[in-house]
């Protein structure tokens, strides 16, 4: 499916389980949005205090650590507006609260556009469906459809916090088995990579990860016919109309 042109989209909201998550799956058509003047914000659901490759580092102080890392590197592509939602790293699912958050988030931010996680295992890449990326992706499609347009549910939100209903145009869906959409990340590789430097205490062990995101991001572009060199990120585009 096309999606919207990025000339009619103002603001995009990012929901992901984990502090980069967005960076492994769409830094580059992030920094890409940024640069043409959207407004991009994060919406992160858990603390990820079970991230990290030192044992020497106390688990209550990893919340933190990832906060700061997910802030430096949504810098690296035009990102500051960034909510954590805190839940537990690793117990996430799609909960009646977890959805109400997300629905706050969407009707504060208003997006005309959502990127979120697949609901659905990728049995190609098992990684991918981390049971935290599937119950964010599930929850933030059921905030898209039908809550967050909806006046009738979660009447607080509206009543108490004065947070209209909103209809979000356009979803893209990262980590699907299925992507229909691709964007040419080549020209922004290295904020991709930058950003993913930026998370230090999930990145920094492994020697081989430019080589890792840059098979990943070919191995994506030649799938879409694009020249040999090429980097791309893809999507499935979800139209909520």
């Amino acid at each position: 499916m096309e999606p919207i042109a990025d000339s009619e989209i103002e603001r995009i909201l990012v929901v992901t389980a984990h502090p980069d998550d967005c960076d492994f799956g769409a830094a580059g058509t992030i920094a890409k949005w940024s640069a043409a003047g959207i407004k991009v914000s994060y919406c992160i659901c858990t603390n990820g205090d079970q991230g990290g490759e030192d044992p020497s580092v106390p688990r209550d102080e990893m919340p933190k650590i990832r906060q700061r890392e997910q802030r430096d590197a949504g810098k690296v592509v035009g990102v500051e507006d960034i909510t954590f939602l805190n839940y537990r790293d690793g117990w996430l699912v799609p909960t009646i609260e977890l959805r109400k958050d997300i629905v706050r988030q969407i009707r504060i931010t208003r997006p005309q556009r959502m990127l979120i996680q697949s609901p659905d295992r990728n049995w190609d890449r098992l990684f991918a469906s981390h049971p935290d990326h599937m119950a964010a992706g599930e929850a933030a499609i059921q905030a898209v459809y039908p809550d967050s347009r909806n006046p009738f549910a979660f009447e607080d939100l509206l009543k108490d916090e004065g947070l209209e209903p909103w209809r979000v145009q356009e979803v893209w869906v990262m980590s699907t088995q299925n992507p229909d959409h691709y964007v040419d990340i080549t020209d922004v590789f290295d904020k991709k990579m930058k950003a993913l430097d930026a998370h230090v205490s999930q990145t920094a062990h492994n020697p081989n990860l430019e080589k890792m995101v840059r098979e990943w991001g070919e191995k994506n572009a030649a799938a879409n016919n694009l020249a040999e060199g090429k980097i791309a990120e893809v999507f499935k585009i979800v139209n909520t109309n």
